[in-house]
Parts: C-alpha cells; structure tokens; sequence
C-alpha cells in the first residue's frame, strides 16, 4: 500500500469528515488533560437562517466569541470543533447566527455526536451512555428532543387509515404519555403527555379535518375519553374495542368476587381464611397454565361451589369466546348469551361488567371482525415501558416521548460511517 504525506490541516478535515468546513488550525492543551481544539471555517460564502431556508450574502456582523461543539472523541482525546460564526438579518425571524451545516439549531454537540448518542439511548442504559460518551444524562434528554425534532417522517400522518390509541405510564404519580400508532405501519406515529380526551384532540388538530375523515377504524380500551374525541373528529371511524380489556374487565370481576369471599371466611373461619387468600392465582390463571397446587386448589373451589366459583365458570366462558378459534358469528352469539348470563347473575360485580361489555359490544366485535385490536399498541407499550424504565433520568415528558419515537416511531438514525458513505457517493 503507497503511503501519503499530507498537511495536519488535510489530515483533520478527513478525519472529522463534516460537511462544509474547511480545517484552520488544531491545539492541544499542555498538560494533555483536556479536550483538543479544532478551529474551523465555513465554506459556503451564503449565509443561512436556522430556522427556514432564507440564505442571504449580506451579514449582519461577525460574533467577537467563536462558538464551539463537541464532536466524537479521537481515541482517548475530547474533540471540540471551534468556529467564528456570522450573523444575518432574515426577513422572518429577524438578526440570528448562522445555521452550520455540521450541527442542529442551539446545540453545542456535532450532528454526529449526537446520533451516536441518540443511537446509544435506544440501545443501551444511561449509565453506559454518560459514562462512555462523557456526558450527563439530561444532555443525552435535549439529545435526543433535538434528533427527534429534525429526523421524524414529516409525512408520518400522511394517508392514515387505521389507528390505535393507547396511554402509557412514563413515570410515578400518574404521568401518562398518550401513543397513536399507525397499524399499517406498526409505528408509533404521535404521541402527547397526557390521557384525557383534550390531548386526543391535539392529534386531530395536527391531523387536520380532511384526513381525520379518512379514518376507518381507532382502536382503543374501554376508556371513555379516547371514544369522546374520535366520535368527535372523525365519526365515520369505526371504534375496535381490544377484546384483551374485555378480558382483564371480567377478570377484576372475579376478583372483587373472591375477595368478598374471603371476607366472608375470615369473619366465620379464620383459619380456612388464611387458606383461601393463597387461591388469588388458581383463580385468575389459565387452567393449562396451573402449578400442580394450584390445580388442587381449584378442585377444592369447585367442591365447595357457591358464589365464588359461579364467577370463575363466568370467568373461563368469557374468556373461550376470544381464545382465537371462532368465527365472528359464533363470536357475537357467544357473546349476547354471556351478557345475558352475567347479568342475570346476582352477582353485583358482574352485573356491572355486563352493563360495561353491553356498551362496547360493537366495539369489540368490530376488533373481532377485522382484526384491527390494539394488540400492536401494546406491544409497543412494552417496548415503551422498558426504554421509559432505563430512562428514569428523564425529567420531562418531551424527552421521554422523544426515546419512544426513536425506538417505535418512523425515524431511520444513521451513524458517522453510513454519512461518510453517503457524502463520498
């Protein structure tokens, strides 16, 4: 292999690799402790607004401070590219600095500095990141705001057709993020802080009337809030009830039953009492599912019969009508004697639930009949819920919904190297 002599200054512009500069000089620090300084000029003789597409050759003036980044470490070396910038005078947002082509507005890291670190915040814990890319995990927040801001599909709510609507937790006392994904794509497409209809209502806002009347069919739970705005902005949707909270709601049925039950039993026997608390499980599992003694604690409820176990023969029936392997006809017959059944009962928790089922029947048939559920939805929840539980540093609800759409959203993040390839055709 030839080898080439070439200036320092050529050698660095190779080595950072960003676009539209021109390397001027490089300085060390003395005692070899701090970061190695870069100083750099931009190429384009244009100025350009940072926050539209106004370039203009008249400067405002020249900044006296030169502005700096940090860029990705050379080898055990922090890098800082150091820049004097000018400012112009853009007809719409009046006297800005310069944009740079190798850095997004009002950060103080390059654009490849902060993919690598937006890369990193979907892959790994913020322990790993701050330590490895020596920053603190705030940063690694306005990070990853900032990477959202530019790289999501500004055409994600294009041609929507089917949708699902979920919230989910990202942090304690009840702080909730709502989720939109698009089925079709199986990508969270928006998303808002918040769980009430008035957040829902931003998604249509943004939406626009038109394509909110594109809709076909919303997905949600059994919430009233969600139904509230899509009845509202888009009527024509059909709204897909996941048969999963059908399910869960039958099953907090049974519960509120053996806990009644129990009651019962600790007043008259303690003693059986404290025998029967341990059933909870044997109760709520899948039969198949059951431990060897679970499975005789079951045996003992059916010899002992009464209300406790008329709820759980309620309980399996329901659950039978959606275990996946009947037609949407013999579906919805199953599911008219059900809500017969339990609200002939005289049992008050079920009583209820087949007022609450009776009401999303449609609903939920709809879910059946074409499949649509928010199954996909809560599969992303569970991305959600892991990327949100490595990301307890977070301290806003911008930057938490900011990892969720890098992880689940329509963003393709790429790496230093797949830009070099890209810039060099």
């Amino acid at each position: 292999m030839d080898h080439v002599t070439v200036r320092v200054t050529t050698l660095l512009n190779r080595l950072l690799d960003l676009p539209g500069i021109a390397v001027r000089g490089v300085s060390f620090p003395a005692d070899r402790a701090g970061p190695m300084v870069v100083d750099v000029a931009l190429r384009a003789h244009r100025l350009t607004c940072p926050l539209c597409d106004y370039t203009t050759r008249a400067r405002y003036d020249t900044r006296t401070d030169p502005s700096w980044w940090r860029h990705l470490d050379f080898g055990t070396a922090p890098v800082i590219v150091r820049s004097m910038l000018r400012r112009l005078d853009c007809r719409e947002h009046g006297v800005l600095v310069e944009a740079v082509p190798f850095a997004r507005h009002r950060s103080r890291f390059t654009t490849d500095f902060e993919d690598v670190a937006a890369f990193l915040a979907t892959r790994t814990d913020k322990t790993t990141i701050a330590r490895f890319l020596r920053i603190d995990w705030d940063s690694v927040g306005r990070i990853c705001e900032r990477v959202v801001a530019t790289e999501l599909d500004t055409d994600r709510l294009a041609g929507l057709v089917n949708l699902g609507v979920d919230e989910v937790s990202w942090r304690k006392h009840h702080q909730y993020l709502t989720l939109v994904t698009d089925h079709v794509a199986g990508k969270v497409v928006w998303g808002r802080a918040g769980k009430d209809s008035a957040t829902l209502d931003e998604f249509f806002a943004e939406l626009g009337a038109e394509q909110a009347h594109q809709l076909e069919t919303v997905s949600m739970d059994m919430g009233p809030a969600f139904a509230k705005s899509v009845t509202e902005h888009a009527p024509q949707a059909t709204i897909a009830i996941d048969p999963f909270h059908a399910v869960k709601l039958v099953g907090d049925a049974l519960d509120v039953v053996r806990r009644q039950t129990w009651n019962e039993l600790r007043d008259l026997d303690p003693e059986q009492a404290r025998k029967f608390k341990g059933a909870r499980w044997a109760l709520l599992k899948r039969p198949d599912n059951l431990t060897d003694e679970q499975a005789t604690t079951l045996r003992k409820l059916r010899r002992r019969g009464g209300d406790l176990w008329r709820a759980y023969t309620l309980k399996e029936a329901f659950r039978a009508i959606f275990a996946g392997d009947l037609d949407a006809t013999t579906v919805t017959e199953l599911l008219d004697r059900w809500i017969s059944k339990a609200s002939r009962s005289r049992l008050p928790a079920f009583v209820k639930t087949a007022k609450t089922i009776r009401k999303f029947r449609d609903g939920i048939l709809t879910a059946i009949r074409t499949g649509i559920n928010n199954g996909r939805a809560e599969g992303l929840n569970s991305v959600v819920r892991l990327i949100i539980r490595r990301a307890r540093g977070f301290h806003s609800a911008e930057a938490a919904l900011a990892l969720v759409m890098l992880t689940c959203g329509p963003i393709t993040l790429q790496l230093p190297h797949e830009h070099a390839k890209i810039r060099s055709g």
